[in-house]
């Protein structure tokens, strides 16, 4: 199964979010094993580039940048996917840029913890908890 990880997901891990970082993390194993195919949209890169850094020191995110990109592939970004994010029925373009580059990378579905920001998404949504236990059920 092939999952993008929306930026909110990875954060809970790297942040160890409460409650959330518990099933993030199991998902983000089940990558790491090889068991689940996970993506990560290029702009997630940039925003807990950014992000981290605030919290945690340049070195340190890139440090966790570079675990990223071992771990997960990267799903597709281009002007096409940008301009399509602007006519689709997702109201927050970051999250519209996200279900665009999905698409279009031919992902399954896309893991969140705001499954409500992507009613209108034309791929499967799952909230971390939801794909833990499909992926524990295998």
């Amino acid at each position: 199964m092939k999952i993008l990880f929306d930026t909110n997901v990875i954060l809970d891990v790297l942040l160890l979010r409460e409650p959330f970082h518990q099933a993030a993390t199991l998902l983000m194993t089940e990558v790491e094993k090889r068991n689940l195919e996970g993506y990560i949209c290029p702009t997630t890169i940039t925003t807990i580039s950014y992000l981290i850094s605030k919290v945690k020191g340049t070195t340190e995110a890139k440090r966790l940048i570079q675990n990223l990109l071992n771990i997960f592939e990267l799903t597709s970004l281009n002007k096409l996917i940008f301009e399509s994010a602007l006519t689709i029925k997702i109201i927050d373009y970051e999250d519209a840029v996200l279900h665009e580059s999905a698409l279009r990378s031919d992902v399954d579905g896309i893991v969140t913890r705001n499954t409500k920001d992507f009613k209108n998404a034309s791929i499967k949504i799952f909230d971390p908890e939801e794909l833990s236990g499909i992926i524990q059920s295998f």
